[in-house]
């Protein structure tokens, strides 16, 4: 059967109408030599939307990930994350691979440690001990996709870079989904930001473009991950074509998030009522519904069960599924989910 109803993640956007023609007008050029007036205008854009001296168009966000390791570290080197960082689970052991880095696990609730798990992290590596590794960053994912997309408090995040700060390490932000966090919130982007050497923010996600993403740092680290772009094959000729989609999107698609954040939430609302299903709505904040099966049936099994009924979700594991809204998705097609919800989860 067709899927009707994608809920499998917010990746599964097309590009609108208007983004088409804004992708099929843009103007082009070398991005290599820095002479694509398109990509140049999305990079300024992220730079200042982030509060940084420069910004470097990539192909997706987990390249912005590994070229933010690979600049902030060095082989031997290890990073601090929550346990469901995207780098630790969705990126092929990239941060072993690419930059010879280890990654620690940080525990706490929903993917969001507090500053004294950093310092306990710490302690045990202390300065001048030649067998451990050295700790060189602190890894911050806004919003976590596995904790449900929940939005890191902005004082949360000061207090475990200040942390970092005193014990010398750089701090990097995932922004996948941090405009998300931004109209949930209302902080900034920039002052989210602020407390991080580097960060980046996802086109493809929430803000319904094909392709691409932005990572922004200091001149610096942006020369020094142009050098690992290039090395790792990632200069796009005339690029504008995709960029256009970037631009297009921070200018149209960022307020209407809120309408997939309430989206999520009546989705949330209307699956807490079924037997089969454990889920708080209250801890939606975002567009992410991350709930718990109930009784003999699995994820994989009603995975198979909706999709036969034209909805897709996800399965996270044998009992875990998740549910994530987008663009493509109306309130009108959140209700027929639900009936068909209903369907699989009750009978």
């Amino acid at each position: 059967m067709a899927i009707e109803i994608d809920l499998y993640s917010d990746t599964m956007t097309k590009p609108t109408p208007e983004m088409r023609s804004a992708i099929a007008e843009a103007e082009v050029g070398d991005e290599q030599k820095g002479e694509d007036p398109t990509v140049n205008r999305l990079q300024e854009m992220v730079a200042d939307l982030l509060g940084k001296e420069g910004a470097l168009f990539l192909p997706s966000g987990t390249m912005c990930n590994e070229i933010a390791i690979r600049v902030h570290c060095k082989p031997g080197d290890e990073m601090l994350a929550h346990y469901t960082a995207h780098p630790i689970h969705f990126e092929t052991g990239g941060p072993a691979a690419l930059a010879g880095v280890n990654a620690r696990s940080l525990d706490g609730p929903r993917g969001i440690y507090d500053a004294a798990t950093v310092e306990q992290a710490m302690a045990i590596r202390p300065p001048g001990n030649r067998y451990n590794p050295r700790s060189r960053l602190l890894w911050v994912e806004q919003t976590s996709n596995l904790g449900g997309g929940a939005v890191w408090p902005i004082e949360q995040i000061r207090t475990v870079t200040d942390v970092a700060r005193r014990c010398g390490l750089m701090c990097h932000m995932d922004g996948a989904r941090l405009m998300n966090a931004v109209v949930a919130s209302g902080v900034s982007a920039r002052e989210y930001a602020a407390p991080f050497d580097s960060a980046w923010i996802d086109f493809t996600k929430g803000l319904g473009a094909p392709v691409g993403a932005a990572l922004a740092g200091s001149r610096e680290f942006i020369a020094e991950a142009w050098r690992c772009k290039q090395q790792m094959g990632g200069a796009m000729r005339q690029a504008g074509i995709i960029a256009a989609a970037g631009v297009y999107a921070l200018n149209h698609h960022v307020e209407r998030l809120a309408e997939d954040h309430a989206n999520a939430r009546r989705l949330a609302n209307g699956l807490a009522e079924l037997s089969r299903i454990a889920l708080d709505p209250t801890t939606v904040e975002t567009n992410i519904v991350i709930f718990d099966l109930l009784g003999e049936l699995t994820a994989p099994t009603a995975v198979g069960r909706l999709l036969e009924r034209g909805v897709r979700m996800g399965a996270l594991g044998p009992r875990t599924m998740r549910a994530v809204t987008h663009l493509d998705v109306t309130s009108q097609q959140i209700e027929q989910a639900l009936v068909v919800a209903r369907t699989v989860f009750t009978g």
